[in-house]
């Protein structure tokens, strides 16, 4: 069972502590494209959380079932309305099974790094292809390892810098395993947490797809369907099992 990270301190501020994610503009081209791919079918997310995409979703008549190891955050998406409308299973996202079958799994905002092994995150995408329906897609959305701006002999790369906040990524080039620390200033009072993650590359997911009879079917720069070049700093694929 992987260690939960996102306990109670974490899920009390979620939903404000990343405001650009909750925001409209971010979350409906990524729900235009999964409810797509939904179709007519039901979606499975891996990572629920809070429901940022969940319930937007199931409001667009996707029938939306989540996975999510901490109780803390689906404690919290239990209290929004339109939860009642969305089933959700305790557990680890690699290995628990649900009832049913699915038209598309997704997996986003860099939660694949989450698992911290590279058999966890082949387990993930088993576990998925299990789930869905013959045709069906899997989506991620997961940034591009930022190693090109790491110069050489240095680990570590900021990715907050603010007045009341700071976030630094460390990265062990030899493993693929990065830590995040974040630091937040509540008035006089300072809040430190590290969470440990491990980096995946595009051409590594595909592989991980191909292991588990999924073949890459899209590849993004972002929601909008932007083309992913060179220079894009993020990703959004999908694969699609094979019929």
């Amino acid at each position: 069972m992987a260690d939960d990270f996102f306990g109670d301190q974490v899920a009390e501020r979620y939903d404000t502590s990343q405001d650009d994610m909750f925001a409209n503009e971010a979350i409906e081209p990524a729900i235009d494209v999964l409810a797509e791919l939904a179709g007519d079918g039901a979606a499975l997310e891996l990572g629920i959380g809070t429901g940022r995409l969940a319930l937007p979703l199931s409001r667009r008549g996707v029938p939306v079932h989540g996975i999510d190891l901490s109780s803390a955050m689906l404690a919290r998406l239990a209290a929004k309305p339109g939860a009642e409308q969305i089933g959700v299973t305790l557990g680890d996202f690699a290995h628990t099974r649900v009832p049913g079958s699915f038209q598309l799994g997704y997996l986003v905002f860099n939660t694949i790094m989450n698992l911290t092994s590279q058999d966890e995150q082949v387990a993930c995408f088993g576990n998925v292809a299990a789930h869905l329906d013959v045709g069906g897609c899997f989506v991620i959305e997961v940034m591009v390892p930022d190693l090109q701006r790491l110069p050489p002999g240095e680990t570590v790369r900021p990715f907050t810098v603010a007045a009341t906040k700071l976030g630094f990524d460390e990265y062990d080039l030899v493993t693929q395993r990065l830590v995040s620390h974040h630091y937040r200033w509540d008035g006089d009072r300072l809040e430190s947490s590290s969470i440990p993650f491990r980096y995946v590359w595009p051409a590594e997911l595909d592989l991980m797809a191909r292991i588990a009879g999924m073949t890459l079917l899209h590849r993004w720069n972002d929601w909008h369907r932007n083309p992913f070049t060179s220079d894009s700093r993020q990703h959004v694929s999908v694969w699609q099992k094979a019929r």
